[in-house]
């Protein structure tokens, strides 16, 4: 039976939180926010112009990198900008509908991002475990048909999410625990029954979880492959085509199972460290991994000083 009175005042509104206690210091740290923002939308929107015009480029590995570098600008408009305007000009409050239409975005491009760094560990098990064979099982024609389908996924994933929202009732509390909004989190404001989003929120968690299981299978899969390699040079060269990957993983990862064993193991840690970890899932997959890839991938490095080098004659 639903505890929501009819009587009661629905909330229409929500208000969102910047680091608890820092208040007067938000402007301050707006500033480093804005600049990772617009580092991330260069970094990725430069990935994304280099792979589609240098023909070099048009390899799996580069289509995967294009994929997530898009995955990481749909993360970042969709949530940065709200980020911005709290801590500029304290503007905490976001109607319910613009709320769930946020959570959509980020939950979608999050499931993206985890789906295509699952693609991307199996593309590396398949360069090493069968180089021979490589672009006639990865030709163009299937990477393309591959991202479509694992795109399709994560929106269909995560549909559900504001319907399911939609049908709650909130009439007492309104105040959520971080700068932006997440299913979890807004579930818990309801005064109605909310136990098909508990439900629905803990499967696509279990899917999410899959994916990184999934991924550890590959990366020892490909670990038996190396340790077959005779040469010591052999395998750290075999090795160093997975670090670009491995370190996207490790970014994209460590702060969600972090916060995630913050809220069951350490109840009672500091509401601002859990505010920190949970923007920096937001913030820093977008800023690092253009500039990893860009770091590690000779031929886009190549490319990108080339550009620099043209623009100074």
């Amino acid at each position: 039976m639903s505890v929501f009175n009819a009587s009661q005042v629905e909330i229409s509104t929500f208000f969102l939180i910047g680091i608890p206690g820092m208040e007067p210091a938000h402007i301050w740290v707006s500033f480093p926010i804005c600049l990772m923002y617009l580092v991330a939308i260069l970094g990725n929107c430069t990935i994304l112009f280099f792979i589609k015009t240098e023909a070099s480029l048009h390899e799996p590995m580069y289509y995967f990198l294009s994929m997530l570098a898009f995955s990481d600008l749909g993360l970042s408009i969709s949530s940065l900008p709200i980020m911005l305007r709290i801590f500029l000009f304290n503007a905490t409050g976001i109607s319910s509908d613009a709320c769930f239409a946020q959570e959509f975005f980020i939950h979608t491009f999050s499931a993206m991002e985890s789906l295509v760094l699952l693609i991307m560990s199996v593309d590396r098990f398949i360069a090493i475990y069968n180089p021979l064979r490589y672009t006639t099982i990865l030709t163009s024609d299937r990477v393309i048909k591959v991202g479509l389908v694992f795109a399709a996924i994560g929106i269909l994933v995560i549909l559900p999410f504001p319907f399911i929202l939609k049908r709650l009732k909130f009439c007492k509390k309104s105040l959520l625990s971080h700068s932006y909004c997440l299913h979890q989190d807004v579930m818990k404001l309801a005064c109605s029954d909310n136990r098909v989003n508990i439900i629905y929120g803990f499967f696509v968690a279990l899917l999410s979880m899959l994916n990184l299981v999934c991924i550890s299978v590959s990366y020892l899969l490909i670990l038996k492959v190396v340790m077959g390699i005779a040469s010591h040079k052999g395998r750290l060269k075999v090795l160093n085509t997975c670090i670009s990957h491995i370190s996207a993983v490790l970014i994209f990862y460590v702060p969600i199972i972090t916060l995630a064993a913050l809220h069951r193991f350490a109840k009672n840690v500091s509401p601002i460290i859990r505010v920190i970890i949970a923007d920096i899932f937001l913030l820093i997959p977008p800023l690092m991994n253009p500039i990893v890839y860009s770091v590690k991938s000779q031929q886009i490095r190549n490319l990108i000083l080339a550009k620099l080098c043209q623009k100074q004659h």
